[in-house]
């Protein structure tokens, strides 16, 4: 049974930091994506960062609003993935959550992925 288990989450004064971490367990990174999102009140969901799981390593992807600003990276020993959020800003609050083992189609599309987690909200207060 595949779980992933968010925390990290908590809340901030704008131009502050968090580190969300996303582990996993009954599931392999391999050849896939470990993807972040978001969801705020009313809003759509968004991806904000993913990473395409190759052998020890990793290609990053980034939504266009927090490019510069979020790192995401992996612990292969911890089977886990973080997303480093600096410089945050009020329009970051929303709950985030992580997502495993995507089909085939865009990264940022949250119908194409199999296993989420419960999310951790962020709270940035201006």
């Amino acid at each position: 049974q595949v779980q992933l288990v968010e925390s990290g989450g908590g809340s901030v004064q704008a131009g502050g930091s968090l580190r969300l971490s996303c582990t996993s367990s009954g599931y392999t990174y391999s050849n896939n994506f470990i993807t972040w999102f978001r969801q705020a009140p009313g809003k759509e969901r968004e991806g904000v960062a993913g990473i395409y799981i190759v052998g020890r390593g990793g290609v990053t992807y980034y939504a266009d609003s927090v490019k510069g600003r979020f790192t995401i990276s992996r612990d292969n020993a911890k089977n886990t993935v973080f997303l480093q959020m600096n410089s945050l800003k009020p329009e970051d609050t929303a709950m985030y959550y992580c997502a495993a083992d995507k089909n085939d189609g865009s990264w940022s599309l949250g119908e194409l992925y199999n296993y989420w987690g419960q999310g951790t909200q962020v709270t940035v207060s201006s």
